[in-house]
């Protein structure tokens, strides 16, 4: 499947390559300009220095004539080995003149130095006449190298002048075909820019005005339909499986709510044929009062702990509480089983009174306290003791119901912890939660995984640990 980042990438190395090969086509024919410049430049700057040279070479030869010093010898020999190589560098220098020429003027040049040599030498020899004699020649040869450089530079001056043309010939070329270069650019960049932003735009299109529709409402309409092969495509194919998925589970839903309205309606009827709690609720007060003004005090005490009972496990479910009314709802838990089974049972509490505002989920204790009751104590006819003990440490309050009863073997408490023992669960009598009800309730409400421990062996008792975040 082609993708839209490798056309991309393909459409910028097609432009890369096209302006690298423009470039490197005008940097050598640059570059052959640059060099014919330099070579010619090179001409008149060695011919220049031949005729500085040969002036020169004569005048430190007819100042070693008029002084035959050491230091006149020396600069002497110095001008004429810069001389012979100018004169050697003619040779690989001068391309455009005729070998005729070129020929002639070494020659001269070399006769020129052959005459300062012998005027030279004739001065050590100290003959008057010789000396003099190549002393005028020399000097005669001098100002034929001046006149023959005039008519080398004349020649190169006309060929100079035609490569000069031929330059600005070229310039002017360069000039249209850097225009013709930009424009044609220019309309490539726009044509590759339009055709590839319109493969993009219109499928864009297309997804654009089905998703308005599906917005509507409209969860039926035709499937998009693109024939590139890149991205859009599978994302056109995703979106029609998705609107279609969404129409399934659309008329699917439908469905079930109306389902769902036909079993609530039932649910309905079900509930109006049940005692509203809240008259239970209320007829419990009365008769607590009514115990009370007979003079039944453990009578009455006892109908105030079940209304209390009864009235905490009405509230919201999903609500919380402070610790503290928990702890309160355990004591009054703890009466009603007290009066049921005498000295059978006994209940301790140890709280940490500073623990107690701590904000937990409503009906967290209770359901503790009472699966400690029913799995741990009630079957056992010597009874048991049950303890709610709360402390806390730097990071945590930590409640513990503890009792001395039938225990758990190590795969009940794993299955407890794993939230996988729901369907086999035993619940409580007053509230109907079960401990895996109680766990869960408080994963969600603290958002850590790590909020209960068991510890538990087989006849040894049972303590369950919980850990409350403070913060």
């Amino acid at each position: 499947m082609k993708t839209i980042r490798g056309k991309l990438i393909v459409y910028f190395f097609v432009f890369v390559i096209l302006f690298y090969m423009t470039a490197i086509s005008i940097f050598v024919s640059s570059n052959q300009l640059t060099t014919s410049y330099n070579d010619s430049f090179q001409r008149f700057l060695l011919l220049n220095s031949i005729s500085k040279q040969s002036e020169e070479l004569y005048t430190l030869t007819a100042a070693y004539v008029t002084e035959p010093k050491q230091k006149n010898a020396k600069a002497y020999y110095q001008t004429r080995k810069l001389l012979i190589d100018d004169k050697e560098a003619l040779g690989t220098t001068f391309t455009t003149i005729g070998q005729v020429e070129l020929q002639n003027y070494v020659n001269l040049i070399e006769t020129f130095i052959n005459e300062t040599e012998l005027t030279v030498g004739f001065v050590i020899r100290n003959d008057i006449e010789q000396y003099t004699y190549h002393l005028k020649e020399t000097r005669n040869a001098s100002s034929y190298i001046q006149e023959s450089t005039l008519e080398l530079i004349n020649l190169e001056l006309t060929d100079y002048q035609s490569f000069y043309q031929d330059m600005q010939l070229r310039n002017q070329s360069f000039l249209w075909f850097i225009i013709f270069l930009f424009i044609t650019s220019m309309m490539l960049a726009i044509f590759f820019a339009y055709w590839f932003s319109s493969g993009i735009t219109r499928p864009l299109k297309k997804l654009s005005s089905a998703a308005k529709e599906v917005s509507r409402g409209e969860l039926a309409g035709e499937p998009v339909h693109i024939k590139s092969k890149d991205e859009l495509k599978l994302l056109a194919d995703t979106f029609n499986q998705m609107r279609s998925n969404i129409h399934g589970l659309v008329e699917e839903i439908k469905d079930k709510s109306e389902l769902d309205r036909l079993v609530k309606e039932m649910e309905l009827k079900h509930l109006q044929n049940q005692i509203n709690p809240h008259f239970l609720f209320n007829t419990l007060n009365t008769l607590s009062k009514m115990a009370y003004l007979e003079e039944a005090k453990t009578t009455s005490n006892l109908i105030e702990s079940v209304a209390t009972l009864l009235r905490h496990s009405l509230g919201d479910i999903g609500g919380k509480v402070a610790l503290r009314d928990e702890v309160e709802v355990v004591k009054d838990y703890f009466l009603i089983q007290k009066t049921r089974f005498s000295e059978r049972i006994q209940f301790k509490l140890e709280t940490d009174n500073s623990c107690l505002e701590i904000l937990v989920p409503r009906l967290t204790l209770q359901p503790l306290v009472e699966n400690a009751f029913i799995h741990g104590i009630e079957e056992r006819e010597e009874g048991g003791v049950i303890v709610l003990r709360i402390y806390q440490t730097e990071a945590a309050v930590v409640v513990e119901v503890t009792d001395d009863g039938a225990g758990m073997e190590d795969g009940q408490i794993e299955q407890l912890l794993s939230l996988t023992n729901d369907s086999g669960e035993h619940v409580g009598h007053s509230t109907g939660l079960g401990l895996s009800n109680v766990i869960r309730r408080l994963q969600l409400f603290y958002q850590e995984k790590h909020v209960v421990e068991i510890d538990s062996a087989v006849d040894q008792g049972t303590t369950i640990r919980l850990i409350l975040p403070k913060e």
